[in-house]
């Protein structure tokens, strides 16, 4: 079907529209006839449009990657921004222990990762004894004996299922 040519108002273009619209707004006002809003009533309305809009999610995505991509786009503010939590995120003791006992319990979930790691231990302590054995100072060594330590004390507090059974314990 072939669309009706257009006639009168809406033949004109609109900024000749809005000249006419503008006349009849300021007639409407000087005689008395025109609708004033109080603040009230256009707090209201506002509100009202807001819902309204809101209600469109894409809409309201596409508004907020706006924002995210101009304030992002600031690398000066956003640093400001990651010095700021990391310092407060930070200054809370316990907090940071959670980070790193659950990063813990993440690694060494992965039993391939733990048996390289192992591997690769074993391969530089293996490599130390054969090159030089009595280069290991009594200093390294008793640095190596803490840390073996400090590991086998961590995995015992964590409850892992990955540390050796001990034999001698009382069942």
């Amino acid at each position: 079907m072939t669309e009706k040519p257009r006639r009168g108002f809406a033949s004109m273009d609109s900024e000749r529209q809005r000249q006419i619209a503008s006349k009849g707004g300021k007639a409407a006002h000087i005689k008395g006839r025109a609708h004033e809003f109080t603040s009230d009533q256009a707090r209201e309305a506002g509100r009202k449009g807001g819902v309204a809009v809101s209600q469109d999610r894409r809409h309201m995505a596409r508004i907020g990657r706006k924002g995210g991509e101009a304030v992002s786009g600031d690398r000066a503010h956003m640093a400001e921004i990651g010095r700021k939590g990391g310092a407060a995120v930070s200054e809370d003791r316990q907090h940071m222990a959670d980070i790193g006992r659950e990063g813990g319990q993440s690694v060494s979930g992965d039993r391939a990762h733990m048996a390289e790691i192992g591997r690769e231990g074993g391969h530089r302590r293996q490599s130390q004894r054969h090159e030089a054995p009595s280069s290991l100072s009594d200093e390294s060594e008793r640095e190596e004996r803490e840390e073996q330590e400090e590991r086998e004390e961590s995995s015992a507090e964590e409850g892992s299922p990955y540390r050796e059974p001990d034999h001698h314990a009382p069942h």
